[in-house]
């Protein structure tokens, strides 16, 4: 398996990744409740900071779990 850090990965491949791993149902996620997000914006903008380079997947999921993100 390839490393999805961020010192392992460029800008395009991080939006590949995340753009395959909220796809994995095979659906796109425009208007899509799968991911529990119900009312919560587009899912993929919550990944920004990772595509930025900003901060890894791990905290972001960490951050979640915690429940600092609504």
């Amino acid at each position: 398996m390839q490393s999805i850090l961020i010192k392992d990965t460029t800008r395009e491949e991080r939006i590949r990744i995340v753009n395959q791993s909220l796809q994995v149902c095979g659906q796109t996620c425009e208007f899509c409740n799968g991911c529990d997000n119900l009312g919560g914006g587009l899912v993929n903008s919550y990944f920004q900071p990772y595509i930025d380079g900003e901060k890894e997947i791990s905290e972001l999921n960490a951050a979640y779990h915690r429940g600092l993100v609504r």
